[in-house]
């Protein structure tokens, strides 16, 4: 990851991009540096990841609440506050929100997983 310089983002300005869920739809806006992706991203009624994910994350809930739900069969609850953090290829996990909910999404390069 190269450096970056001290900057504000201002999220009413960044484009959201829908994506559909098995079910529900999720509102994206991302600001893409190199080696880090920064997500503001909004979970609607209802909705249900479309794919397990093995990509590492920091996830920090600011609204609402939503279950982290793994592959193996367990399930995280993160409410408002809360934040869960995984490198890449250590989980296959999925969202679920019953309710809308806001999270603050971090990923990059800082997360591969160095295994030896």
């Amino acid at each position: 990851m190269s450096e970056i310089p001290f900057q504000t983002i201002d999220w009413t300005t960044v484009e959201k991009v829908e994506y559909k869920g098995e079910t529900g739809t999720a509102f994206w806006q991302t600001i893409q540096l190199n080696g880090l992706r920064i997500r503001l991203i909004e979970y609607s009624n209802g909705y249900l990841a479309d794919h397990w994910c093995q990509k590492g994350h920091i996830v920090h809930c600011l609204e609402g609440s939503f279950v982290s739900e793994l592959k193996t069969g367990e399930n995280f609850i993160l409410t408002k506050g809360m934040t869960y953090v995984v490198s890449d290829d250590l989980s296959s996990h999925r969202s679920v929100a019953e309710n809308k909910v806001k999270l603050l999404i971090i990923d990059g390069d800082f997360l591969r997983n160095q295994r030896i």
